[in-house]
């Protein structure tokens, strides 16, 4: 097996995911996304287990080992290298079948609640096309586990995956769902739930970004529901990177070949999201890829801009002409 092998496998299983799938509960973060826990291969009593979610790697100051996931899987199952590799495609490909089987349910069950539909009307999703094009679909809750146990799986299997919780409860209740490359988002329709959640493991990379990269322009958003409403628009060189902290692979993939990257994030009242547009056209500069900063009505976000604020394509793309060249004027307080 090549090296290139072996990381397209670390790729498509997150260390954090692996982790927490094997009950790995972090006790408390660290900087730069590293977290401290009880060691798992170990009979520990203080944290001294430490993961580096975005390098992928752990390190145990008790017992002295770590390493990647290939070597937390040798060290945890007391396998060799080549079983552990079996193990870990086995435990992914049962997994992506799980991801597989309950989108394609939940994109069952959105043709059966109208709440649904309606949440998405009032989102800006209202052409049937782009419903099918996004594979959206709808969580009940209450129902994904007896259709998954009645398909095969095991409850172990989904508990595994994150799609049913301790208790046996599924994990999405009332949330529409998206599914992503190796992931589904939930957003709720409740203002009682967090309104965003996604499965254990790592988000993946740009959305769509097969179809985007293309483009010679690339608009960047933050979430999918803001993707939704340009693609509507005719905007079909948008992708979203779900939030404004771009993982490491996302970030190369906007630097993949030479563009002109359109930073569209919310333009939030504590400017929060222009801030987060600020530092990632810095890094972009490095990378000699040209960044401009979109600068949306305070307090809008795209998806808001259309929707509520009335915007149109033509609008929208008069603030694209308009936006800031963010390489000639990154320390000027105004461009923020």
């Amino acid at each position: 097996m090549n090296r290139q092998t072996l990381d397209d496998l670390k790729r498509q299983i997150p260390l954090m995911g692996y982790l927490q799938a094997h009950d790995w509960n972090p006790a408390r973060p660290l900087s730069g996304g590293r977290w401290m826990g009880l060691c798992p291969l170990h009979d520990d009593h203080q944290p001294s287990f430490l993961v580096d979610a975005n390098k992928g790697l752990f390190y145990c100051y008790g017992c002295g080992r770590g390493g990647d996931v290939i070597r937390f899987a040798e060290l945890y199952h007391q396998v060799k290298f080549p079983e552990a590799l079996v193990l870990l495609r086995q435990w992914r490909g049962v997994e992506h079948s799980l991801l597989h089987e309950a989108a394609r349910f939940y994109r069952i069950q959105l043709h059966r609640h109208s709440e649904a539909f309606a949440y998405l009307y009032q989102r800006g999703v209202r052409s049937w096309a782009m419903i099918e094009f996004m594979r959206i679909g709808y969580a009940p809750g209450g129902c994904l586990r007896g259709w998954l146990m009645q398909l095969g799986h095991s409850l172990p299997a989904l508990h595994q995956a994150g799609l049913v919780l301790g208790v046996g409860y599924d994990a999405y209740v009332r949330r529409i769902v998206f599914p992503l490359e190796d992931n589904l988002y939930g957003r709720s329709l409740s203002d009682e739930a967090p309104p965003h959640r996604f499965l254990p493991g790592a988000k993946g990379g740009l959305y769509a970004w097969t179809q985007v990269r293309q483009y010679p322009e690339v608009i960047l958003v933050e979430g999918l529901f803001d993707c939704a409403v340009l693609w509507e628009a005719g905007f079909y060189n948008t992708t979203c990177s779900l939030g404004t902290h771009l993982n490491t692979r996302q970030f190369r993939q906007l630097c993949d070949a030479p563009r002109t990257v359109y930073i569209a994030f919310d333009a939030d009242v504590n400017g929060s999201g222009q801030h987060a547009a600020q530092d990632l056209s810095r890094s972009l500069r490095e990378r000699g890829i040209t960044a401009r900063l979109v600068s949306l009505p305070e307090g809008h976000d795209p998806n808001s801009f259309f929707v509520q604020g009335g915007g149109n394509a033509r609008q929208f793309q008069s603030l694209l002409d308009a936006a800031t060249p963010l390489a000639a004027c990154l320390d000027q307080p105004q461009c923020l």
